[in-house]
């Protein structure tokens, strides 16, 4: 565990992966073929992740690539507005698009509808990828929706290759998104190469059980990686907290109860503040409790990016809430 929290504990990540616009019905409990009012704000996993990182006082920097229009500057503006490294977010021309997801801030029928057609992210190559110091930091993120298509695909694993070459620990977000990938084989055999190349590992219970053949085989396969290959495993479990696995422990935490808002932007919100909490040198089950608390504040709000907390929001939330859940 030595090499991995080392490496965390610079808090400068090199993250991987789509940056795009997020799009929702105002005020929050309106559905979508009702809107009138639609309020944008920065979407994509790792580009949350990112944010949610420099808004917990740490630094990132993404590599992806935008479309070259409006929408692509859009998404590295707001990138740079949280304070994101975005020297290597590049544009691509033709019929390239960032992806969109448009989305209700309401639980009950809750509706996600994403736009992943012609994905500009899906275009990074193994020379992007090559452009990077990894030298210059701690850590890389990714989360598995860069493995889907290809150049993405192999450009990702090659990047993992050349951050291990210079002794870069790899935390994995599995990420499992079915309408990214061409099918269910094709995602299992690569997602299980990438988790297998991994030092961390996050993921909830259905995206292990995904890995495993099965969601009633997935703890067990949580378990395995931890065992051979991973030095931490996060198997989140929605409202029954997370099992982390680490050698012989197995950690068992809780959640912060809220009132949610809408489900999105709860696993971005959770790896910013799980390794924000690592790099401020945090016991592992209080970085985990740390993530679980970002992930409540950020479920209670609007939009992804924009609900993540700061440092400040997430103190002010901590000393006001009860607690965590007992497990």
């Amino acid at each position: 565990m030595t090499d991995l929290l080392d490496g965390i504990k610079q808090n400068n990540f090199v993250i991987i992966g789509r940056a795009g616009m997020d799009f929702f019905p105002d005020p929050p409990g309106t559905k979508t073929e009702e809107g009138e009012v639609f309020r944008a704000s920065l979407g994509g996993s790792s580009a949350n992740i990112a944010a949610g990182i420099c808004k917990l006082g740490g630094k990132s920097a993404l590599l992806t690539r935008v479309s070259d229009d409006s929408i692509g500057r859009y998404a590295v503006n707001q990138l740079s507005h949280y304070g994101v490294d975005v020297a290597n977010v590049m544009p691509i021309g033709g019929e390239f698009r960032n992806s969109l997801a448009v989305y209700e801030s309401r639980i009950e029928d809750h509706q996600s509808v994403i736009y992943r057609n012609g994905a500009a992210d899906f275009q990074m190559n193994k020379s992007d990828v090559e452009a990077i110091d990894y030298g210059r930091f701690g850590a890389l993120i990714t989360a598995g929706t860069v493995f889907a298509a290809e150049p993405s695909r192999s450009a990702a694993f090659h990047a993992f290759e050349l951050a291990k070459a210079v002794g870069l620990p790899i935390i994995f977000d599995i990420d499992y998104r079915p309408y990214s990938w061409p099918s269910p084989q094709i995602a299992e055999e690569v997602l299980s190469k990438a988790g297998a190349m991994s030092d961390m590992i996050v993921g909830n219970d259905e995206e292990f059980g995904f890995m495993a053949g099965g969601i009633d085989k997935g703890l067990d396969k949580a378990r395995e990686l931890a065992r051979t290959t991973a030095t931490i495993v996060v198997y989140k479990m929605g409202p029954e907290g997370a099992i982390t696995f680490h050698g012989d422990q197995e950690i068992r935490t809780g959640i912060y109860p809220v009132e949610a808002l809408k489900p999105t932007g709860a696993g971005d919100s959770f790896m910013a503040g799980l390794v924000t909490g690592l790099a401020a040198g945090m016991d592992l089950d209080a970085a985990i409790l740390r993530g679980s608390a970002c992930a409540s504040v950020t479920v209670s709000k609007p939009g992804c990016a924009p609900a993540m907390p700061d440092t400040k929001t997430l103190q002010d939330f901590l000393a006001g809430h009860p607690g965590p859940t007992k497990v």
